[in-house]
């Protein structure tokens, strides 16, 4: 045979070697590999087992059952149904306006010699506000004196003259023209007496409005002018201005369909209450009386403008302040729930009505008045009823709920009886777990070769 066709011969008619040890260790590596991978998977399932025996056996760890397993329990808010005295209640938004609103200005011109007043300072009416220098004044007062006094000396020689005239006419010693002339120059001197009498009123006035007085009481402003400054009778911004804070008034805008509860309101009751509270609602700042309402509708709101006085002593409202309002119009006896209670369907309110044994029923109900925190019922329930305030969302009709008070007394004897559930179920693990490594032990000599 040919040595060249004898190394052609292909490996495959060789005979087959036999395994090597390198090959066995890798066989056995991989079977030990697929064996420990099963045992976690069941030690991964146990525990979950145990885990879902466990929040199916202790309704602390679930989301609760119902009696006997079935329905999940839901809990719940409740309130009782009661009787109560209803407000009926305007709300409204108001502006706190002052019940006077005065500028002082000056009557006359002149030199301001004098500020008397601190601005913000609290003023009374009469008042010596600021002075106005009056020596001017005084000398035009002086001059009109001089001059009704000199009118008054002709008048007096006049008069005497007439009297002359008269009884000369008697005597026929003097014609009747002379004694009628010299009357009617008596009548003129007594005008121009007048005439001057009234020009030192004037000049006895201007000299009184050197001195600027409050017109009245109330709190003074800002001042515009300080001494020293040349002020005139037509300055629109004045010197400083007055408001008068105690009393105060609140004014505010109510709907006009409201306008006929409050005017029935006040036939029954003289004085109606009106509360003004803070932007938040929940500080009072004071209360006050219903005053009047406006004799006009405004159109383009729909709302009629109403006032209220206040006393604000304490000084709690500010001119301009914006406030909230309630207006009080009566009181009415009604049956009572929280506003959360009260839920809206397709057929209309309705409420969760929790029984004895802990099950909720829906009932159809009919509202009445409304404040923040309470609704009236006018009908479908009864005083003493407990209802569903919060959870409701939850529910259905017939379902079983906790209520917080039950639910406390059953956390209370919660752990007496749980404890025993942890440790009886601690042995499962460590019997579960001894068992697998005992499993895993008898099997590991079987695996070497």
């Amino acid at each position: 045979m040919n040595p060249q066709e004898v190394k052609a011969t292909p490996p495959s008619a060789n005979p087959p070697a036999s395994p090597t040890p390198s090959h066995k260790s890798a066989q056995r590596s991989r079977w030990v590999g697929s064996l420990v991978a099963l045992v976690l998977v069941g030690l991964v399932g146990g525990a979950a087992w145990y885990l879902i025996q466990r929040s199916t056996s202790d309704p602390s760890q679930g989301s609760g059952r119902g009696p006997g397993g079935g329905r999940p329990m839901v809990t719940v808010g409740e309130a009782t149904v009661r009787k109560a005295e209803l407000p009926v209640i305007i709300d409204a938004l108001g502006t706190v306006i002052p019940a006077t609103t005065v500028t002082l200005r000056p009557q006359v011109s002149g030199m301001l010699a004098q500020v008397l007043f601190t601005e913000g300072q609290m003023v009374k009416k009469g008042q010596l506000l600021a002075q106005i220098d009056p020596r001017p004044f005084e000398q035009a007062l002086m001059q009109a004196q001089g001059t009704r006094q000199r009118d008054e000396a002709q008048l007096e020689n006049a008069r005497l003259t007439l009297e002359r005239y008269r009884t000369l006419l008697s005597q026929d010693s003097i014609a009747r023209q002379d004694v009628d002339t010299q009357a009617a120059l008596v009548k003129q001197l007594e005008g121009t007496a007048m005439t001057d009498k009234a020009q030192e009123g004037t000049a006895r006035l201007n000299l009184g409005y050197t001195r600027l007085t409050a017109p009245a009481t109330g709190r003074i402003g800002l001042r515009t002018v300080d001494a020293g400054n040349y002020v005139t009778s037509g300055d629109a911004a004045g010197i400083a201005t007055i408001t008068q804070v105690a009393p105060i008034d609140v004014q505010f805008a109510v709907p006009q369909d409201r306008v006929g509860d409050i005017l029935a309101a006040q036939a029954d009751s003289a004085a109606l209450a009106v509360t003004a509270l803070d932007r938040t609602r929940k500080a009072e700042l004071d209360k006050g009386r219903f005053s009047t309402l406006d004799n006009l509708v405004d159109t383009t709101t729909g709302t009629v403008k109403a006032k209220a006085r206040f006393e604000n002593a304490a000084g709690a409202l500010f001119p301009n302040q914006f406030v909230n309002v309630q207006l009080l119009l009566r009181n009415v006896p009604a049956v009572v729930v929280p506003v959360t209670a009260v839920r809206t369907g397709a057929n209309g309110d309705y409420v969760y009505v929790i029984s004895e044994d802990r099950k909720v029923s829906l009932r159809k109900v009919k509202r009445g008045q409304a404040t923040v925190g309470l609704m009236a019922i006018t009908e479908g329930l009864k005083e003493g009823e407990r209802v569903v305030t919060e959870g409701g969302d939850r529910l259905q009709d017939g379902m079983a709920v906790q209520v917080p008070g039950a639910q406390g007394a059953q956390g209370a004897r919660g752990p007496r009886a749980g404890a025993s559930g942890p440790r009886s179920g601690a042995s499962g693990p460590r019997g579960g777990g001894a068992s697998g490594e005992g499993g895993q032990r008898r099997q590991r000599p079987a695996q070497n070769p």
